[in-house]
């Protein structure tokens, strides 16, 4: 059999463009699915910071002329090979030429559906790749399954090329008024409905995905079960419970390269598994001298997130002080509402020396709370798969998360009676909760170091590599591809 082709569309790619999560699942899966023998590639559209940094490195494929609506423009077509993987990237300077990846949301429509057209009349020649599989991730992708379906198959094309999906957080719909829609996409009005890609008065690109595409994935299990519920459906259970039969749930890894405390050399002080203990007590200590934190027996506990309410910031500034009053220090990095961004300002001033707040992103020091942490807090009111909470069990920190998707899938709450678990966790999104399930940590680590320690052990033991995850999106593939026909080149 030959080799599978694959073509992944994002909108981000770890380490070319990153706002969250999706970047780092584009810059790792296509090369774990290149070493078990897909051939994986990726398109990427060209933004002005890959530019200047990458341009050198590029081979321009091709130049030529995008419909989008009413409009023509340019687009150019650039190659490079980054760790073994083949990126294309999609070359615009009106769209793209800009500093930040998502601009202005209403501009940013018309951005990615310019993407979307550039990507599909580049597939073949221009490219010098045709693919079996488009591999769609997000809204900023999601109107390709429909464009094959609407106006490609209907006339020959693409007959045998198909469509994986991917919702990585299905609250993100990319919503846009119904008469955009029809401009950017020459949307025929037998789909202007809400059985075809409307919700309401306005076009859906993610509902249009979920309806067209011959496969659904998320990124963790559970959410594929939560998704299909009123609570974590966003208005699309219905139509995603209509389509369970092509909706299953592949967890995400991480980079246990970029990733690895015995590596990584934003540390103070580099451990594994055998030398763990004396690791975290350095790391610690370096990491409290940074942040401001005095330096006792406390139990440490980090937070590296967004400030949005998805991630539960508003229950851990619920019972903060209570939080403090229990002997624990709080070291918090992130950035997003500016309410929770000044709550915790406010918190580092009743606190001194016992909350510590960064507000901003800092690749090193979110290394560095991951190794000097004893706790890493992660109270998501829903979390599709989540990856910080990997990340902490790898460097020997342990989660307390509440029970629901990607979280439910990767932690493993502690058993006091058969001492098994790989962290902590509660069921509802009720502060009192997280206060609760705290505590028991702290008396745990406390009271019976040795069993605090096991569970640090059996935390860094875990496999969170994307192997797994590449293992299982090669069948799925396997299972879309029937006999191959030679199919007809778009002239358009």
């Amino acid at each position: 059999m030959s080799r599978t082709r694959v073509l992944f569309l994002s909108s981000e790619m770890a380490p070319f463009a990153k706002v969250g999560g999706l970047a780092d699942v584009i810059g790792t899966l296509p090369g774990a699915l290149r070493g078990i023998g897909i051939d994986a590639r990726v398109i990427l559209p060209l933004y002005a910071p890959i530019k200047r940094r990458f341009i050198d490195r590029m081979t321009l494929l091709d130049e030529r002329t995008v419909r989008l609506g009413w409009r023509s423009q340019y687009s150019g077509l650039y190659v490079m090979n980054h760790d073994g993987v083949p990126i294309y990237f999609v070359d615009n300077e009106y769209y793209f030429g800009h500093d930040r990846v998502y601009v202005e949301y209403g501009f940013d429509i018309e951005r990615y559906a310019f993407y979307q057209r550039a990507v599909l009349d580049a597939l073949g020649d221009p490219m010098n790749f045709l693919p079996d599989v488009l591999h769609c991730n997000d809204w900023q992708a999601a109107m390709v399954p429909f464009l094959l379906e609407s106006q490609f198959r209907p006339k020959g094309y693409h007959l045998d090329l198909r469509t994986v999906f991917t919702i990585h957080n299905l609250m993100y719909q990319g919503l846009h008024a119904k008469d955009l829609g029809t401009d950017l996409f020459d949307i025929p009005a037998r789909y202007l409905t809400d059985e075809g890609v409307l919700s309401g008065p306005a076009t859906n690109p993610l509902k249009a995905a979920v309806r067209y595409s011959d496969a659904i994935t998320t990124v963790s299990p559970s959410y594929a079960a939560e998704i299909m519920t009123p609570e974590f459906g966003e208005g699309m259970d219905d139509l995603l419970r209509s389509r369970a039969s092509v909706v299953s749930g592949v967890l995400n890894g991480i980079d246990t390269v970029s990733y690895d405390p015995s590596t990584d050399p934003y540390l103070a002080v580099k451990y594994g598994v055998s030398d763990v203990l004396p690791g975290k007590t350095a790391n610690r200590k370096a990491l409290r001298k940074e942040m401001g934190l005095k330096e006792d027996a406390s139990t440490v506990a980090g937070m590296v997130t967004r400030l949005y309410s998805q991630k539960g910031v508003d229950l851990v500034l619920e019972v903060l002080d209570l939080l403090v009053a229990e002997g624990v220090q709080l070291a918090v990095l992130g950035s997003g509402d500016p309410g929770y961004e000044a709550a915790l300002r406010q918190a580092v001033e009743r606190h001194p020396g016992r909350v510590a707040f960064v507000n901003a992103f800092d690749e090193g020091l979110a290394h560095r709370i991951y190794a000097g942490a004893d706790l890493f807090l992660m109270p998501s009111r829903f979390e599709p798969c989540g990856l910080s909470q990997m990340i902490s069990m790898r460097y020997g920190t342990l989660p307390v998360v509440r029970e629901t998707g990607g979280l439910r899938d990767t932690v493993t709450s502690y058993n006091e009676f058969t001492g098994e678990g790989t962290g902590f966790y509660f069921r509802n999104p009720f502060a009192c909760e997280l206060l609760d399930v705290v505590h028991l940590a702290v008396q745990l680590r406390k009271k019976n170091p040795e069993a605090f320690s096991r569970l640090v052990l059996q935390a860094m033991s875990q496999d969170f590599s994307f192997r797994r995850s590449a293992e299982r999106y090669a069948e799925l593939y396997e299972t879309l591809l029937g006999p191959r026909r030679t199919p007809k080149r778009p002239d358009r």
